[in-house]
């Protein structure tokens, strides 16, 4: 597939840019810094590396016209940050329907959704503790399925639950619901997920909970 990636100087985005190109993707990295990106194979002859701001439907058109699937793994690297997935998801479905480009694939998070999946302390201890700490974070996580969902494109939403840099290992899935009982996941293993779902038709319109 020829795919690109919004976020990729991040810690899942980077997981991901190494996967793909690993399982012979070709892929568009599109970053506003590209000296942050370090990437395990950056001199991979089937990556392109675009500078252009993310939130810009314009700067990014040409970067996602005529690709297989985009991919955003956009998240807040600090507080005053606090709307970036959101905005940049408008921005990328604005460039997508400018060039006729369908699949997209948002990483958002588990915590902000309390449904089926969650077993009773997290639904009646740990989730309302985390809306009042991550109470911005998790307003633009929900912003941002709401934008996804409207968008009319082929679209899944990854919702993990607390990503870390561990090594990777089984995980579990649950199609439109949370995981009971998983509270981590690596980056490395959301990255396969990302990848598996692009491969995988009956994901189109659906959120994938995730966790061990």
């Amino acid at each position: 597939m020829r795919i690109t990636v919004l976020g990729a100087t991040g810690g899942t985005g980077r997981q991901f840019v190494d996967q793909a190109l690993d399982a012979g993707h070709h892929v568009t990295a599109v970053v506003r810094d590209p000296a942050r990106l370090r990437l395990r194979r950056a001199d991979a002859p089937r990556l392109d590396v675009v500078t252009a701001d993310v939130m810009d439907p314009e700067a990014i058109g040409a970067s996602v016209a005529g690709r297989d699937a985009v991919v955003s793994a956009l998240g807040a690297t600090a507080r005053t940050e606090a709307s970036v997935c959101s905005d940049g998801a408008r921005a990328i479905i604005a460039a997508m329907r400018t060039t006729g480009t369908r699949r997209l694939v948002v990483v958002t998070a588990s915590g902000h959704v309390v449904d089926e999946g969650d077993g009773p302390f997290t639904r009646t201890l740990v989730k309302p503790v985390l809306r009042r700490v991550l109470r911005g974070n998790f307003a633009d996580f929900a912003r941002t399925d709401r934008i996804v969902r409207d968008s009319g494109l082929d679209w899944t939403i990854m919702r993990p639950p607390r990503l870390t840099d561990g090594a990777p290992r089984p995980y579990r899935t649950a199609t439109d619901r949370n995981v009971r009982g998983g509270l981590t996941l690596a980056r490395a293993d959301l990255a396969r997920a990302i990848l598996a779902t692009l491969a995988e038709p009956a994901s189109v319109r659906h959120t994938i909970g995730l966790g061990y």
